[in-house]
């Protein structure tokens, strides 16, 4: 079974190579979508929504009101949803948990996404 959690983070970042305004520093609000996979437990639940939560939070610890280039070279959509994935997936087997990341889609503003799967 599948189940997904929204989330929501500011930051700034400006993408040197880029041939347009882009190249200024500029911010956005991302939108992050998690979904998940794995049997349902004696709880009945995949995972309690709650854990998965703060799993994501800490996922996004360093991004939120941060400047992208400090954090990681060249923060395209790309490498940021690729950052919040592996960071996820790290977050989830650390705490052993039954169900595995099976997508992370990254909106950066209402209207343009990235999706990163497995």
């Amino acid at each position: 079974m599948k189940i997904g959690l929204q989330c929501e983070f500011d930051a700034a970042h400006r993408l040197p190579s880029y041939p347009g305004k882009c190249a200024r520093l500029h911010g956005h609000t991302y939108r992050v979508e998690a979904v998940l996979e794995g049997p349902v437990g004696d709880d009945d639940m995949v995972l309690d929504f709650y854990r998965l939560k703060g799993m994501l939070s800490q996922a996004l610890e360093g991004l939120d009101h941060a400047h992208l280039n400090e954090v990681m070279q060249n923060p395209t959509a790309e490498r940021i949803a690729e950052h919040i994935f592996s960071a996820l997936c790290s977050i989830l087997e650390s705490e052993q948990s039954p169900a595995r990341l099976v997508s992370l889609k990254l909106w950066e503003g209402s209207n343009k996404w990235v999706m990163v799967d497995e």
